[in-house]
């Protein structure tokens, strides 16, 4: 694939452009997300649900901030899911530069289908599980999901999860089986069917600390003070669920992370 510099000069504004609404859509979703866990605070609410992902759960796929943030869209059926627990903060980071940044504030996270995390912020989540954070993490290594955005646009969600430093340090590994078909199938998972499509694997050699579910499509993981529930795939927050397969299947996975201990 060409590198960004040896592209022809008449594609250059358009990538620059999509890095730019990018951008601003981060800085709206950080000031906003920020909003949030002070209000809840001030108010007395259900404390939030930092929500840190590439899919657009918060937003709609267009090429404009305004389009992004359309309001007569329908919403993605997950958002309600998810406001059920409490308001939710959308993060652009885990982490600031001398520490935990907006996690400090939160108890609970939603992590789907991230984009790679930098040294800080895997020092950061890490420290945060430990001291009591309850995390539903969505790791997909191959994502199924349509968009509107071509290959290599910024505003198209992780086509595969890369999180190694951060599951290696809680003893999980995401596989994935290249031979299996495409197409959705559905998995038991601690007695909920959940809808998957070329989904992977965990295994945690030698950790006592993890169990498996749906012959490892899940685990649950308690790491120091803190609770992972992970799943590996990302089919489950497709936007279309004419059944409620979909919301089931979420609303037990956010049941299982976000359980009092």
């Amino acid at each position: 694939m060409l590198m960004p510099s040896r592209l022809p000069l008449a594609e250059r504004p358009r990538i620059n452009r999509s890095r730019l609404w990018l951008g601003l859509l981060l800085l709206v979703l950080l000031v906003a997300g920020l909003a949030v866990i002070g209000r809840a605070m001030q108010r007395g609410e259900a404390p939030p649900v930092g929500l840190f992902t590439t899919l657009p759960i918060l937003w709609n796929e267009s090429a404009d901030v305004a389009g992004l943030l359309d309001q007569r869209q329908e919403p993605h059926w997950a958002r309600a899911e998810l406001a059920r627990r409490g308001p939710i903060a959308a993060l652009d980071t885990l982490g600031g530069p001398d520490g935990p940044g907006q996690l400090a504030r939160l108890r609970r996270l939603v992590i789907a289908q991230p984009r790679p995390l930098g040294p800080a912020e895997n020092v950061a989540l890490d420290d945060w599980v430990r001291g009591g954070g309850q995390l539903l993490l969505l790791a997909d290594p191959a994502l199924t999901a349509e968009s509107a955005f071509a290959v290599g646009d910024p505003r198209r969600p992780q086509a595969v999860v890369l999180l190694s430093p951060i599951l290696k340090r809680w003893g999980l590994e995401l596989r994935i089986d290249d031979g299996q078909p495409f197409g959705e199938r559905r998995v038991d998972v601690l007695g909920t069917s959940v809808p998957t499509n070329l989904a992977g694997h965990w295994a945690s050699p030698g950790q006592g600390h993890c169990r498996l579910w749906g012959d490892g499509l899940a685990v649950t993981c308690a790491i120091g003070r803190g609770r992972v529930v992970a799943l590996a795939d990302a089919a489950v927050l497709d936007a279309q669920d004419p059944d409620g397969a979909r919301r089931k299947a979420l609303a037990m996975l956010l049941d299982a992370a976000f359980a009092a201990r």
